[in-house]
This record gives structure tokens, C-alpha cells and sequence, in this order.
């Protein structure tokens, strides 16, 4: 469950096996079982309405629902009451079209240190950038800004932006800010999974010195979970071939040359010079779902979610249930729920008693939606 840093291992496992698919770009959903009719009315409520675009929610050591929206507000959110604690508004957030603040996480120490992480897009002498800040919360509020990452190009689309703490390392997906060659330009931050220490500095056995690269060849990243050591991502494809990948040091996972899995003559020839590893799971060749944030179900409370992926979907209006083997490297069966009941779906996060929490991201009015059964 992505509740911030402090259960990782249950956090960040985003996109494990989200079929089984590395093998074929046929696995575009036309066999997922059917969404499913029988989901008690009385389960499911409304937290709050009225936000606006927001982009990151995360369960607080606190039990509050911690979130950021697009247009650079930080707030805490009483999950019973729906009460909205606002704690800061971040003054050179700049929201360009998909821009503007974006991912958040908390330090696995946050009770004793209260660092949160944000990644957000400003402007930077006229160009349009995006940077990794740390905040202080102390006495309900966040203070003392510390620049942690910057230069990453950012644009008004594919931003990538999800935060997540796992084995003391700040991970961070970039996108290729709309410029495809940035994602094979190993120089470039764009289109990248990275590693950094939480002070910001680069681990010493990151794959190339003073590089926070870890992984490359990224479209747009907008989900990131790890659990047991497995670093997930789920990434939204052009017109063809959204995506979930395991990600491994210094692999290539293709773009722009491949889509999906390395199955086209040109494909296979640039995988095998390239050291592409092949995604878990894909939307295939009927299109894209715009699968955005996820998280990992690991509890009773709804037994049918038990070891299962959750992501979100923007353009298919859905949540998404990946069932996952044992050793959840592969998608047993997958269902979709909630088709078209709230409009685009942006983040989920589950809370240590089992509920699940899914944000919209339709522009305006926007809501977190509780999920879960009667007590």
C-alpha cells in the first residue's frame, strides 16, 4: 500500500505483472473479465469534492490522506469527516497544461524529521522546468524548501513525476517532456527512472558515475510502486502500447524505438543491441488506456483484491484490478471496476485497515472516493 515511505515494500509495486505479457502485442484487454456489477452501493462514498486536478494521494503515518494538486497546493485530508487542512501553496509552481505540482512522498522518518518530497514544474530564467524540493512539516505547516534535484526539462505534457522511498534512495520518474530522444540520451534525466540519496547526492553504485540514471527509455511514467524489492513503473504509450515494467539497473525499455514488447522485425533488432527489457504488460495495438497512478492490495478487508496491483486509468474511466502470482512477477487475471462512475482516474492509496482511496482527474470538481467493505 503506497502509504508514503514507511511501508515500501508494499508501496511501490505499481505495475507488476499486469498480464502476462511480455511476449505479443495482442494483450489488449479484449480478454479482461467484464467489470464487475456486483460492488455493494453502500461501500463505496464520496470523501470530498471540489478539489481541483489533483495528482498525488498517499496515506500519512498521521491517517490522514496527504495530497497535492496541479495547480501547487499541499493539504492534509481527514478521511472520516472529508475535513481539508490546506498546508501550503507553493508559490513558483507553474501549471502548464499537464504541468504544474505533481508527485509527493514522505521520509520513512517523517515523524521524527518531517520531510516531504515533491516534484513539480516552474519557470527557470523563461524555461519551463521541473525539480525535486523537500519540505519540513512542523507545527501543521511545511516550511524550509531544500532543492534536492533539478534541470530536468519538463513540457506541458509527458512530465512522468512519481516519488517513492525504497531502501533509503529517492526514486523518480521523468518523462521525455515531449521530446523522444530524450528518453535514449543517457546524459538527459528525461525519460528515465532515477536514484538519488534523500540529501540529493548520487549513490556511488549507481550504473554511471555522478549520473542519477537507473533505468532509460521511458515515454511518460506516471505510476511507480515497490514491493519485495520490485520496482514497478506504468507508463502511458502514444497511440498504441500503454505499459507496466519491472525495472532492473541500467535496462532499456525502448522508447521511441519500440512500442510494447519487441516483437517487429526493426524492434527486435534494436532490442537486441540495446538491451531492452520487455514489459510485463500492455495495452497492445487497440490503443491506450492512460494508466496513471497504482498501488499493491494486500489485505482482507476485500478479499478479492488480495495481492493485486490497483492503477488507475485516465482515458478508459476505470480502475484496474491485476491479480498477481506468487511471485508476483505475472498477472493472474485481471478486472476492471467502477467503468465511467467518476470520469478519469488519477492516483489510489489503501489504508493499513484495507480501504482504498481513488482521486479523479477530471478538471474540475474534483473528488477522493472511498472504496471498501461495510464494517
Amino acid at each position: 500500500m503506497k502509504t508514503t515511505a514507511f511501508s515500501f515494500p508494499t508501496v511501490i509495486l505499481l505495475c507488476s505483472a499486469i498480464f502476462l505479457a511480455a511476449c505479443g502485442k495482442n494483450n489488449n484487454g479484449n480478454n479482461d473479465n467484464p467489470d464487475d456489477p456486483s460492488w455493494p452501493a453502500d461501500s463505496v462514498r464520496t470523501v470530498i469534492s471540489n478539489l481541483s486536478q489533483p495528482w498525488e494521494i498517499l496515506w500519512g503515518p498521521d491517517d490522514y490522506i496527504w495530497t497535492t494538486e496541479r495547480s501547487g497546493r499541499i493539504s492534509r485530508i481527514e478521511p472520516k469527516s472529508g475535513t481539508l487542512k490546506p498546508l501550503l501553496t507553493i508559490s513558483d509552481v507553474d501549471q502548464q497544461n499537464e504541468g504544474g505540482l505533481l508527485g509527493m512522498t514522505l521520509h520513512p522518518d517523517f515523524k521524527s524529521n518531517g520531510f516531504l518530497y515533491v516534484v513539480y514544474n516552474y519557470n527557470k530564467g523563461g524555461t519551463y522546468t521541473e525539480k525535486v524540493v523537500r519540505y519540513t512539516y512542523k507545527d501543521s505547516s511545511l516550511s524550509s524548501p531544500a532543492i534536492i534535484l533539478d534541470n530536468i526539462a519538463a513540457s506541458g505534457i509527458h512530465n512522468g513525476s512519481r516519488l517513492a522511498i525504497a531502501d533509503n534512495k529517492l526514486w523518480i520518474t521523468t518523462g521525455d517532456a515531449n521530446t523522444a530522444a530524450n528518453a535514449q540520451n543517457t546524459g538527459n534525466p528525461n525519460g528515465k527512472v532515477l536514484r538519488i540519496n534523500l540529501d540529493g547526492s548520487i549513490p556511488a553504485d549507481n550504473p554511471i558515475a555522478n549520473n542519477p540514471l537507473w533505468s532509460y527509455g521511458h515515454r511518460n511514467p506516471q505510476g511507480l510502486v515497490v514491493v519485495n524489492g520490485i520496482i514497478y513503473t506504468s507508463e502511458h504509450g502514444a497511440n498504441i502500447e500503454d505499459e507496466v515494467n519491472i525495472i532492473e539497473k541500467q535496462r532499456n525499455y525502448g522508447w521511441p524505438n519500440v512500442e510494447g514488447p519487441c516483437n517487429t522485425d526493426g524492434e527486435n533488432t534494436f532490442c537486441a543491441a540495446n538491451n531492452v527489457k520487455a514489459p510485463i504488460w500492455s495495452s497492445g495495438t487497440q490503443g491506450t488506456y492512460a494508466i496513471s497512478g497504482m498501488d499493491y492490495y494486500n489485505n482482507d478487508r476485500i478479499s478479492q483484491w488480495k495481492n493485486s496491483l490497483l492503477v488507475t486509468s485516465l482515458k478508459n474511466n476505470r480502475l484496474y484490478q491485476l491479480k498477481l502470482s506468487e511471485d508476483k512477477k505475472t498477472v493472474t487475471t485481471t478486472k476492471t471496476y467502477f467503468n465511467g462512475a467518476f470520469g478519469r482516474l488519477r492516483d489510489v492509496c489503501i489504508s493499513p485497515a484495507g480501504r482504498v482511496y481513488i482521486c479523479t482527474g477530471n478538471g474540475n470538481n474534483d473528488k477522493i472516493i472511498e472504496i471498501s467493505k461495510p464494517e
